[in-house]
């Protein structure tokens, strides 16, 4: 076999490589990034309907006073434990407040939240991102 020709095929499929990983990496920065929500916070208030604590992110599906069902996606699976909530600390029925940023797409219910409070008690998934007024 040509050398030059198998180091062509080597660069080839090394630039198809870093092009793959770059596509992923994209998805996933999309995916677990805040690129998709608004940067302003909103309060949504409401009953919960669901709670799903699997991988990649634990959420809640929660019903709205006017009668709008929004899935809330918590913290990563570490972050979720360490604000303290776990699969046992609520259950559907229970009265939920969620900040959190909202979707940039006006008409999808569906936010990402920052702090959950149940019973008076706060649950910070990312404390970092709680804006002050």
């Amino acid at each position: 076999m040509n050398t030059h020709s198998t180091s062509f095929r080597n660069r080839w499929h090394a630039c198809l490589c870093v092009i793959a990983i770059a596509a992923v990496g994209a998805t996933a920065s999309a995916h677990h990034g805040w690129n998709w929500a608004v940067e302003a916070q909103s309060t949504l208030e409401g009953t919960i309907e669901s709670i799903s604590m699997a991988p990649p992110h634990p959420w809640l599906q929660v019903k709205a006073a006017d009668g709008s069902s929004w899935r809330v996606d918590l913290g990563n699976p570490s972050q979720t434990e360490r604000s303290g909530f776990r699969g046992d600390t609520a259950q559907p029925g229970d009265r939920i407040t969620v900040l959190g940023n909202r979707s940039r797409e006006a008409d999808r219910r569906h936010m990402k939240a920052v702090r959950i409070t149940l019973a008076g008690e706060h649950y910070d998934m990312y404390p970092e991102r709680l804006q002050t007024p």
